[in-house]
């Protein structure tokens, strides 16, 4: 243990100073990317949008998908997008997986739960064709047979990529409702 600590006051100073670092020339590349977007994009990132997420009956694939939105590397929360635990602050809902026969309600309430405008993205194969469960007895299909979906992002499951595209694209959606 002393040892450890012996390491660390001696190491003397670890990082750099800001001073050091050139962030003017990171500042001037944020600004010009800022101004080529369109205006209909600024006005969707000025505002935040908060994400109920609900499994229909998937895998989990498009689950853990969903979680790395919030990792360092994809960081949806720098576009305005935060996941909320209840629908009654939500904006979007986003379903994974084919509808299960037993979650329809659930499904329902959440929806009806939901404060206007609301959008509904359905995230991955399953909830936007129904495949491949779309033939057992506890599968109902895709999610738009039940809710009116703004957004499909197909993929099995798709890339954080992908789900970060379409809920941006929500986002302007929104921004455009409003």
């Amino acid at each position: 243990m002393y040892s450890i600590l012996k390491s660390w006051l001696t190491a003397g100073r670890l990082t750099v100073p800001a001073s050091e670092l050139a962030l003017s020339e990171a500042t001037v590349v944020r600004l010009e990317q800022l101004e080529a977007l369109s205006k209909s994009y600024r006005k969707a990132l000025s505002r935040s949008v908060m994400i109920r997420h609900l499994d229909a009956g998937s895998c989990n694939a498009e689950e853990a998908e969903l979680l790395a939105l919030a990792n360092p590397v994809y960081d949806m929360s720098r576009f305005g997008l935060e996941i909320t635990a209840s629908p009654r602050h939500a904006d979007i809902l986003t379903v994974s997986g084919p509808v299960a026969l037993q979650l329809l309600p659930a499904i329902k309430q959440t929806y009806d739960a939901m404060p206007e405008p609301k959008l509904v993205v359905a995230v991955g194969d399953g909830a936007c064709y129904g495949t491949p469960y779309d033939t057992t007895y506890a599968c109902l299909g895709p999610i738009d047979k039940f809710l009116p979906v703004s957004v499909y992002i197909g993929g099995d499951p798709p890339s954080p990529s992908d789900i970060l595209a379409g809920l941006i694209e929500c986002q302007k959606q929104l921004s455009s409702l409003n």
